[in-house]
């Protein structure tokens, strides 16, 4: 087993990926396991949550402060960064903000995991850093390419980096599919940008296995990218309404769709890789991998050169409503 014995920090462990992280990674005996957040009241329901462990230690702690970083990553074997703004319109709002957390944070996770020689550091970033449009995107974009400049500049440090580019996680906090619940049954309105706009989804079980494939397989600088389903936000509406009234004896008719319009810094569909990124990437079976500049792959089983073009869930058929009500059940979130 690949953690067995090792010693594991997962920055945003209290989180909902983050979590989930953790829960896998004790399936596989690590020797510790360190969560380091700077919520104290959501690291007092993780231990609730998982129970107690003597393999977790719990670190207070923002990855702002490198300080606190470095001493968390001191005789650690693997960091996994989860830790973000990721709010949208938080991001908009408070762009400077934005710009430390998830630009200067990530730069002080890599200068702390060169430092005590990690083995390696996985970040976990969004399709919304390709193109971006926003301020979330746009720090995301600059993070990955933080990650991935540590293969050509410190190629004589010992410490791997590499990223993973997430859609949508579905049930995670500030994920969509939560709020439109609620709304439903508080308020029988739901609120919603644009029916024909489209999503890249995935569940939080799909979000950990790639996040921990990443980990086991990265070589330097890589991006890997899931291969996700399309959503269009009217059928995912229309599904919620249908399954939250029909399990809460609900009329569905009563419940009202307000479009509201796309926020700030909003776009209409996704994309999981540039053109460009497209040209050098690798396709296998369920995922995609961008090398970093100027780097070859080594061979993965059952792979090939990725087509060229806009990988953009516009262009892409999105999920019928039995589809999407199988992967919701799926999900655990209807």
């Amino acid at each position: 087993m690949f953690f067995e014995g090792k010693k594991v920090l997962v920055i945003g462990g209290t989180g909902t990926i983050g979590k989930n992280i953790v829960k896998h990674i004790l399936k596989e005996n690590p020797d510790t396991i360190r969560i380091f957040s700077r919520d104290e009241y959501k690291q007092q329901q993780c231990k609730i949550e998982l129970g107690d462990h003597k393999t977790i230690r719990y670190i207070i702690g923002d990855i702002r402060n490198y300080d606190s970083l470095f001493d968390a990553m001191n005789d650690i074997d693997y960091v996994i960064h989860t830790a973000a703004m990721k709010h949208v319109d938080s991001c908009e709002n408070n762009p400077f903000e934005a710009v430390r957390t998830n630009i200067q944070g990530t730069n002080n996770v890599i200068q702390s995991a060169i430092v005590n020689r990690v083995k390696k550091v996985i970040f976990t970033s969004s399709d919304k850093a390709i193109a971006p449009t926003n301020t979330y995107g746009a720090t995301k974009l600059i993070a990955e390419r933080l990650i991935s400049s540590k293969v050509s500049n410190y190629s004589d440090e010992k410490t791997i980096f590499a990223s993973v580019r997430f859609g949508n996680v579905m049930g995670s906090r500030g994920s969509v599919i939560p709020l439109f619940n609620k709304q439903i049954l508080e308020d029988k309105k739901i609120f919603i940008t644009d029916m024909s706009m489209t999503r890249f989804m995935m569940s939080v079980n799909q979000a950990t296995e790639l996040t921990l494939k990443a980990l086991k397989e990265a070589k330097g600088g890589e991006v890997f990218v899931l291969k996700m389903p399309v959503i269009k936000l009217g059928i995912l509406a229309d599904t919620l309404i249908e399954e939250v009234c029909n399990k809460h004896g609900m009329n569905k008719k009563e419940v009202e769709v307000k479009i509201i319009g796309l926020r700030s810094g909003e776009k209409m569909y996704e994309e999981l890789m540039t053109v460009d990124e497209s040209k050098t990437a690798l396709e296998l079976p369920d995922m995609y991998i961008i090398p970093a500049k100027d780097r070859s792959i080594e061979h993965y089983p059952n792979m090939k050169k990725a087509s060229a073009g806009t990988y953009s869930s516009k262009g892409q058929k999105p999920l019928d409503v039995q589809s999407l009500r199988l992967l919701l059940k799926e999900s655990s979130l209807i």
